[in-house]
């Protein structure tokens, strides 16, 4: 049966009400008020602009004292009216710490908490749009986003609040499809709240004792799941997988010709890097970054499925080594961007092994699949890896950012990055230098991005992240196998996905019959764009796109939203043909 989203919540209640369908904002507000403690329900039902009847019964009543009264939020009548602030009439220097500042802040996070809860209740709603679409000019236009020398009221920033929110896109909402990221998860996004309220540095124990010893924790036990004897190693968080990646490259560097820390590029011989023609980006990005440059990473071909071909690989190495370059890194994907293909990582490790060079996988989006008894097989061979990324925000739907570098050799961040600034490190302190763990960061300032993980991982538990993954690996099967046969579909490549990108075309009826191949070609060519702009415009769903190689423009589904369901695929297959069956 298909979800009716939060709105079912008053089902059970409005069984007897013949005029009040049990799906509508009314009723669930009815079933929220009782549900809910401490008057959200009520608070939801006001921020949601349910019903100007319930509006004006919810008015706040003018006191003698020209302060208004509201109620506390009790589910029955009471004395106990509390004090409405008045947040035209305030400024954020009204605000802790100022004198006398605590009640008023308060009541003004309270109100930011209302936004924040009205509008999580709306993103999970499928009633609901995906994104209220405006073109950049038009929404520059409906608001007024310049900042100004004076400040503004505290009502004026909780209007920008509500105003931000109503045009974000609701990335938790269950037909969101867009990007790798997807989907909020209730603890998570406790935990980030709770990671903002201490606002803390990771750079040493001094500051964030707590948060250092979770990462600890945590890094170690991802390194077990790797595969890594006793979970030993080293690693980090950082801002990205993007980040992950050029973290590996710099070590393995360091590693082949640790004076290049000193000296620079110029005291070594000319260095080559290996990824796969499928690969993500940030590798050659991370090579001109590291002045190593992109002209040095060699793209080794992919078979129809897009994976890694090793006998190409070993043959661009020889290659290589007889122009007198030194092959220094060979970066594996685990989970491509495009096709989630899973290169052969066990074929790859022989090859490194036997010329010596450090291998690298970029697991950002498939590392997650280790979770997973039934899948992790795919990613046989990553336990000889010498490093590894990760990103929990992806497949485990840790809310942004959170990217993990695994790395095997325990002290060569620390030796390759530190600085030893005395202002920070110093070495007479009265704890285990050792969680100083700041020193082998490239970065001095490091946002904690522990917390929602390790906080996540200890409400599911291993079987928890287990069964969110297999779920989304299911849904994806599901639309292969919906579409792979189905008039108006032709699939980018053979066989089912190894991940839960699902890549297709879709012919309208205006496309499907024509026999000039190269004018059918170039009419494919914009049939997804315009459907993807329709379905922005409309609101109703997101899927991403692009070309590849010589292949025209195709969808690529991915899948790694917890709210999905069945029904959510069937929605889109189904919106996609009337969106463009015009076309």
């Amino acid at each position: 049966m298909a979800s009716h989203g939060f709105w079912f919540l008053g089902a059970e209640n409005a069984s007897g009400n013949g005029s009040q369908s049990p799906n509508t904002p009314r009723a669930w507000c009815q079933a929220a008020a009782q549900k809910f403690t401490g008057g959200i329900g009520s608070k939801l039902c006001a921020l949601l602009n349910v019903g100007e009847a319930e509006k004006a019964a919810q008015a706040p009543v003018k006191a003698e004292d020209g302060s208004t009264a509201e109620s506390c939020g009790c589910n029955e009548p009471c004395n106990c009216p509390k004090a409405a602030v008045c947040f035209s009439d305030l400024y954020s220097t009204d605000l802790l710490p100022a004198l006398d500042g605590d009640a008023k802040t308060m009541n003004f996070l309270q109100e930011v908490v209302d936004i924040l809860l009205a509008y999580i209740v709306e993103s999970f709603d499928r009633s609901t749009k995906v994104i209220d679409f405006h073109y950049p000019n038009e929404l520059l236009q409906r608001n007024n986003w310049e900042l100004s020398d004076e400040p503004e009221t505290l009502d004026d920033i909780l209007i920008s609040c509500r105003a931000t929110l109503k045009y974000a896109i609701k990335t938790a909402h269950p037909r969101y499809f867009n990007q790798l990221s997807t989907g909020l998860d209730m603890v998570g996004l406790a935990a980030d709240w709770l990671t903002s309220t201490a606002n803390t540095n990771m750079f040493t124990y001094e500051v964030a004792p707590v948060f250092v010893l979770l990462e600890y924790v945590t890094l170690k036990k991802m390194r077990e799941i790797i595969g890594w004897q006793d979970g030993r190693g080293d690693g980090i968080f950082s801002p990205g997988g993007a980040i992950s990646n050029m973290y590996a490259m710099l070590l393995a560097r360091y590693k082949m010709f640790p004076e290049v820390k000193e000296k620079g590029m110029s005291s070594v011989p000319r260095l080559v890097a290996f990824t796969s023609e499928h690969s993500h980006f940030s590798i050659k990005k991370g090579a001109a970054a590291l002045g190593i440059g992109t002209e040095s990473v060699i793209c080794i071909k992919a078979d129809e499925r897009g994976k890694m071909i090793p006998s190409d690989l070993e043959r661009r190495i020889i290659e290589a080594k007889q122009k007198g370059y030194v092959p220094f890194f060979v970066s594996a994907t685990a989970g491509t961007t495009v096709y989630g293909a899973f290169d052969p990582l066990m074929a790859i490790a022989d090859i490194c092994k036997k010329h010596d060079v450090w291998m690298h996988v970029d697991g950002a989006w498939g590392g997650s699949l280790l979770m997973s008894r039934k899948h992790r097989w795919k990613l046989n061979g990553v336990e000889r890896a010498n490093s590894m990324t990760w990103n929990p925000h992806k497949m485990m739907a840790v809310p942004l950012q959170c990217s993990a570098l695994l790395v095997r050799e325990e002290g060569l961040m620390q030796s390759c990055n530190q600085m030893q600034a005395c202002y920070l490190f110093q070495q007479d302190k009265h704890y285990d230098l050792s969680y100083d763990t700041g020193d082998k960061a490239l970065q001095c300032g490091r946002h904690v991005d522990i917390f929602k993980l390790w906080l996540m991982w200890r409400a599911k538990g291993t079987i928890g992240f287990e069964a969110q993954i297999d779920k989304c690996l299911e849904l994806s099967e599901y639309l292969y196998n919906k579409i792979k046969d189905r008039e108006g579909y032709d699939m980018v490549f053979d066989g089912k996905p190894q991940h839960t990108n699902v890549c297709f075309w879709y012919l309208p009826p205006g496309v499907r019959y024509l026999e000039d191949k190269v004018e059918k070609m170039k009419r494919l060519h914009k049939v997804a764009p315009v459907i993807k702009a329709r379905m922005m415009e409309y609101g109703t769903t997101m899927v991403s796109y692009q070309p590849q190689g010589d292949k025209v423009n195709f969808f690529r589904m991915v899948i790694s939203n917890p709210a999905a369901t069945f029904e959510d695929i069937d929605f889109l297959i189904e919106e996609i043909e009337r969106l463009g069956q015009d076309l």
